[in-house]
């Protein structure tokens, strides 16, 4: 079984083992050493849970039960009489405060919401302040089935544990099968690039169980790209397409984590024209590091490492331009939003700037023409974004194509089949935008799943339909989503503004 968790055991047995046991168990999961305050807190936690637990007939317990996305860790998770308590404790705080209220909240919100075996459940959170005065409690349960926290010390939270179990009875459920549960989030892009950094995987990170197989299936496409690339000293390009919300930038941090410093010969870099994005994922990524690794990195050298891994592409660009034919150390390069790169004519504007003149390439073009100053082999990944507007100056990935026709037709192309799109090909018949190219079709390399979709991944399939006028298939797609997911339509905005405000 996954072990999510330093310890978990059903209540009697956790009453009847000794203090060693326990905190063996704890010390053998726990990737860091239990320094003497940890131990301390754990002791007063296992003491005083052993005996306000030991007169609750049955049910489970879990300690340090860590939620699998982002690592964040629940101090203590009891199952009984059909409940779920989720316990945030502060041994030694004389209060109640407002961080620590807010933090059970969110695990029990997190549960509730993304964990499978959670949803039906009644979730109470409780914050455990050891010396903490008494509050008496009201049962309040919001709409979702999360009640309000309930505040606690040493005294009153045997006597309030079981006012609840005696009042919330429900029907048992088997804790070991919610242990292992499937986790299915939505994480945002900066949660998502900090949870790669520390060494997660695109499943552990992936709201469905189809969305991480297929963000897993892409991602072993391309490694399997780069290897191949890299063995036969091959000069390849991929071109990542997806529905909105499928991940392809997820998939694009992931390949430059996991390569950036591959070995000596190769690293891999994530390039965005999103300026404040780059700046916001770099600075989280540094805090997380600096965080985690508890003041034995500094800032500086943090900095240096993200760098590394994400960049502005403008400054990349920047570092190569003529007369430079300096050659790039990465071998990987990734191309967030790549149909928003410059025409030729955008290009030259630009580079009046930068005191270039008579330019004539596009951005596509001396993109590539950068990474063909490698010798042996390089591997471009392009992540093209779908339904999206292209607006005055950005390519589309036309360009790219056409820079690899008339410029560069020794490199090899793998794209998926569904770039046959309109959105893509803006019209064109493929034949004209493949002639002359070494192409190869690779259906992985397409994010047909949307991770954004809370309720249903069909969502954005629909939507697509729709704005396609392909009615059958926007009828058949409907027909689904309507049982479980809200779809209106209404001329209103204002009608449309309260609908979501209910």
């Amino acid at each position: 079984m996954i072990q999510r968790s330093y310890y978990f055991n059903d209540l009697q047995s956790f009453c009847t083992q000794t203090l060693e046991e326990i905190l063996g168990q704890i010390a053998l999961h726990t990737p860091f050493s239990l320094d003497q305050n940890s131990r301390n807190s754990f002791v007063h936690e296992i003491r005083l849970l052993q005996s306000v637990l030991k007169s609750i007939p049955s049910g489970s317990i879990a300690l340090e039960y860590t939620i699998p996305r982002i690592g964040e860790r629940i101090d203590v998770v009891i199952a009984c009489a059909g409940i779920l308590y989720i316990l945030e404790f502060k041994v030694g705080e004389s209060s109640y405060p407002r961080h620590a209220i807010d933090q059970v909240v969110d695990y029990a919100l997190a549960l509730k919401y993304f964990h499978q075996e959670s949803y039906q459940k009644k979730i109470v959170p409780l914050v455990v302040c050891t010396h903490a005065p008494s509050k008496e409690f009201q049962l309040i349960m919001n709409p979702d089935g999360v009640y309000l926290p309930i505040l606690c010390n040493d005294n009153t939270l045997g006597p309030n544990l079981t006012k609840l179990t005696n009042n919330l009875c429900d029907d048992e459920f088997h804790f070991k099968q919610w242990l292992i549960s499937p986790y299915m989030p939505t994480p945002t892009i900066i949660e998502a690039a900090q949870a790669l950094y520390r060494g997660h995987g695109v499943k552990e990170i992936s709201r469905s169980s189809a969305g991480a197989y297929n963000l897993s299936l892409t991602t072993k496409v391309l490694n399997r790209i780069i290897e191949q690339s890299k063995q036969y000293h091959q000069k390849s390009i991929c071109f990542v397409t997806g529905v909105p919300g499928a991940g392809k930038t997820l998939v694009g941090l992931n390949i430059a984590n996991e390569r950036h410093q591959y070995d000596k010969q190769e690293h891999a870099v994530f390039l965005s024209g999103n300026g404040p994005l780059v700046a916001v994922l770099r600075e989280a990524l540094v805090r997380d590091e600096i965080k985690r690794c508890k003041g034995k990195i500094t800032k500086i050298t943090s900095k240096r490492k993200v760098a590394a891994f994400i960049q502005n592409i403008h400054h990349f660009r920047d570092t190569y331009l003529p007369p430079s034919e300096q050659v790039p150390a990465e071998k990987v390069t990734i191309f967030d939003e790549a149909q928003r790169a410059w025409t030729k004519e955008q290009t030259a504007k630009f580079m009046l700037k930068r005191h270039v003149p008579s330019w004539n390439m596009s951005e596509p073009e001396f993109l590539i023409s950068v990474m063909d100053r490698h010798q042996d082999w390089a591997v471009i990944i392009c992540l093209i974004g779908g339904g999206q507007e292209i607006h005055t100056g950005e390519a589309g990935l036309l360009a790219w194509f056409d820079a690899l026709r008339n410029h560069f037709p020794h490199w090899n192309v793998y794209v998926s089949p569904q770039i046959s799109d309109v959105e893509y090909t803006q019209g064109k018949p493929l034949e004209s935008l493949f002639m002359g190219l070494h192409l190869y079709q690779e259906k992985k390399l397409h994010l047909s799943v949307s991770l954004r979709s809370f309720r249903n991944e069909k969502v954005s399939a629909f939507v697509k339909s729709l704005l396609d006028e392909n009615l059958p298939i926007a009828q058949q797609l409907y027909s689904e989503l309507s049982l479980n997911y809200p779809i209106v339509i209404t001329r209103s905005l204002e009608k449309a503004k309260q609908w979501v405000q209910n």
